[in-house]
């Protein structure tokens, strides 16, 4: 398993390269600012979805991504 280090610059690198400098900074302070609790965003997201579904989902989304190793 990847260190938080690590996890945290590719997750920020990610965004950097989706977002670019200025909206990633935006995104970043929107989430700082706003008390977000992102277990109970997760819990509500995902709730929707069949196991099924999210696997499908998973999968289609890993095709279409250039961070592989």
């Amino acid at each position: 398993m990847r260190s938080t280090s690590v996890i945290k610059k590719e997750g920020l690198e990610c965004l950097i390269k989706t977002l670019g400098d200025l909206e990633t900074e935006i995104f970043i302070s929107s989430l700082i600012r706003e008390s977000f609790d992102y277990t109970e965003w997760q819990r509500n997201y995902f709730e929707r979805y069949s196991l099924n579904d999210f696997l499908g989902k998973a999968a289609e989304f890993d095709k279409t991504q250039p961070f592989k190793q």
